[in-house]
């Protein structure tokens, strides 16, 4: 059997065969025939010059045909092969091509990635408070040293007062006061520090370029 990728030559639905001798020399001599209408005389002159043909016009015009100048079916169709068509390729919705873009970007990205790792610096240091856990944290650390405060220095001006609310009350903003310098100071460091680390690890990777 033949394996054909093209579409057959004539526009026709259903089983297509190869086109051979005995079947051309039909189509000839059915063109000529006046017995059959005009329309299958045109059709089987058409056929008669194409490599492959459609089972159901040759039977159309064999049946057309008189008995006695027709070839039985089986001499007609020796040595004719079938001829099976390529389906149509699916076509792909914008979506799905969409997708498929946005998939081969970020392959190509990743790939880039992978390529230049070794030449781009890494940046290892993160920004301090960077995160909603960081944030979150030093709120609370604040608010801790804030409360310390107040506590320590109302409960220390009570003592040195005798219990005086006005003083007590005082000595608990004083407090609150010398948490919240503490607590800037130390802030102050710690950016500080970060500074100094990223521009170490700058210029060591630098110095390994």
């Amino acid at each position: 059997m033949v394996s054909e990728c093209d579409n057959p030559e004539q526009n026709s639905s259903g089983l297509i065969i190869s086109n051979n001798d005995s079947i051309r020399s039909f189509l000839l001599s059915a063109s000529e025939d006046l017995q059959l209408p005009r329309e299958l005389r045109e059709t089987a002159l058409n056929l008669s010059s194409l490599n492959k043909v459609p089972y159901k016009s040759i039977r159309q015009i064999w049946v057309g045909s008189l008995p006695s100048i027709r070839p039985d079916l089986f001499r007609l169709f020796s040595g004719s092969e079938f001829v099976f068509t390529s389906p149509k390729p699916r076509e792909k919705s914008e979506e799905l091509k969409a997708r498929l873009r946005q998939l081969a970007e970020r392959a190509e990205r990743d790939e880039y990635r992978e390529l230049v790792k070794d030449i781009l610096p890494k940046s290892s240091a993160t920004e301090p408070f960077s995160s909603y856990k960081d944030q979150l944290g030093f709120g609370l650390h604040v608010v801790l040293i804030m409360f310390t405060g107040y506590l320590v220095g109302y409960l220390a001006f009570r003592a040195l007062f005798s219990h005086s609310t006005a003083m007590s009350a005082a000595g608990g903003i004083l407090g609150l006061v010398c948490g919240m310098l503490v607590e800037t100071l130390l802030f102050i460091i710690r950016s500080s520090n970060h500074d100094n680390k990223s521009s170490a690890t700058a210029s060591k990777q630098k110095k390994n370029q």
